[in-house]
């Protein structure tokens, strides 16, 4: 038992070691997967497994629905739909003092419901909001926070792109996973409004009210994202009604995108070209990370990390419930260091066999996942969105995006805390809709 202790601790040094020389995640997790299992069994199982490997998890069905709702994302930037979003969450709210701040979440919300990525949730909402933001006075620490927070909603709200992953990597029923995200996701927004209101009052000169917008404007904005907000409620409604597959829906999802484009003449020839290259890109490079996270998962099984966890559990008489906080808390220090997506694809090989044997049903243990690694987006010192956003901006202070994230950071602690207590905020959609 204590040889498993060894190598896995060797293992995964490995890997943080390759990562901090600056090689990618996912050749790091395939070079060390690789030799860990060529010098554990032979050579030849290990080049068998680079040759039949990528192939099969490739030519996944369930897989196929990454590309979809990428290309989504990509042709509803193009669209310019998060200029429209925020125009309407604006003229709504953004008479409040606070307002504009709470249109921001708001933005980023409906953004991340189309786009499925928090780093460009974060990135393109930073352009549209954080300028209009610092014209009727905004601190910058408001103003950068609320996007950040606003931009981790991207990994939660369907369609998410790490929820695919996990479906794939798990088995679970990435549907299911998608109608599950639905309730934490609104929960997390009511959450940050409420942070912003409690700051506007705390700091009133930090998030002073804008111009009241009339009415027949107001309007106008729902009118011009009618149509999207109408075509993210198809791909919902049909999944959960059982219409269609998670497949499915990302054709939908991006067929009804290309035709918002087309509509809005944003689109030129040369512009589709670009965005089938950057869907092509994306997709290329999560294929690769998977890959790699497949093959070290199978090395880490193949060493028998997941059982020798297990028993150190069932020998520390740990409840169920500690194990959970303890998950909770190591997901917290690896958020200080590491990015969502290499903290899911590394630790769900670990973790998941030992949630469901202790009874914690998957898809609960999907978003709770995907709510922990959301605060790796935010947490300092590396706070993936927050490090976006100051490269989008640049004359903004690193140190006033860290004093202001923190009530958000709180915000998500209470709503990882309240999924942990009603696990039913979770599972109630999803058990409807089965």
């Amino acid at each position: 038992m204590s040889g498993v202790w060894e190598i896995s601790a060797l293992a995964f040094a490995g890997v943080f070691g390759l990562m901090m020389l600056g090689m990618p995640i996912a050749f790091a997790m395939l070079l060390i997967g690789l030799g860990g299992i060529w010098l554990s069994i032979s050579e030849r199982t290990a080049m068998g497994m680079i040759g039949q490997l990528p192939f099969n998890a490739t030519m996944s069905y369930e897989l196929s629905v990454l590309p979809m709702f990428i290309l989504m994302g990509v042709l509803v930037t193009r669209a310019r739909m998060s200029q429209d979003l925020y125009r309407l969450c604006h003229g709504f709210v953004g008479h409040r003092r606070g307002g504009l701040a709470s249109a921001t979440i708001l933005a980023c919300g409906g953004f991340s419901a189309l786009s499925g990525s928090s780093i460009a949730t974060a990135a393109t909402m930073a352009k549209v909001a954080i300028p209009e933001m610092r014209r009727y006075g905004y601190s910058d620490g408001l103003a950068a926070s609320a996007v950040a927070a606003g931009g981790t909603l991207g990994i939660l709200i369907p369609p998410s792109v790490i929820l695919v992953l996990y479906g794939i990597a798990t088995g679970t029923d990435i549907g299911m996973l998608f109608i599950a995200g639905i309730v934490p996701g609104v929960l997390a927004i009511v959450l940050y409004l409420a942070v912003v209101s409690i700051m506007a009052r705390l700091q009133p000169d930090s998030a002073p009210a804008a111009p009241k917008v009339p009415w027949s404007e107001r309007f106008r904005y729902l009118g011009s994202v009618g149509p999207i907000l109408l075509l993210f409620i198809l791909i919902i409604g049909g999944l959960y009604q059982g219409v269609f597959t998670p497949t499915e829906a990302g054709g939908v999802g991006a067929t009804g995108a290309l035709f918002f484009a087309l509509w809005r003449r944003t689109l030129s020839f040369r512009a589709f070209i670009d965005s089938l290259v950057e869907t092509v890109t994306t997709t290329a490079s999560l294929f690769l990370v998977l890959i790699g996270a497949l093959v070290f998962s199978n090395f880490i099984n193949l060493i028998g990390l997941p059982g020798a966890l297990s028993d150190l559990i069932r020998s520390l008489g740990l409840p169920p419930l500690s194990v959970i906080l303890l998950i909770l808390l190591i997901y917290f220090i690896l958020g200080m260091f590491m990015e969502s997506l290499s903290m899911i694809l590394l630790t769900i090989p670990i973790f998941f066999p030992i949630v469901v044997e202790l009874g914690f049903d998957p898809i609960w243990f999907g978003i709770f996942a995907v709510m922990v690694t959301e605060l790796s987006l935010v947490t300092p010192p590396v706070g993936l969105n927050l490090f976006v956003i100051r490269s989008v901006i640049g004359n903004i202070s690193i140190g006033a995006i860290y004093r202001g994230i923190v009530p958000f950071i709180l915000a998500d602690v209470v709503r990882i805390l309240l999924i942990i207590a009603f696990p039913a905020l979770v599972l109630f959609l999803p058990m409807s809709a089965g």
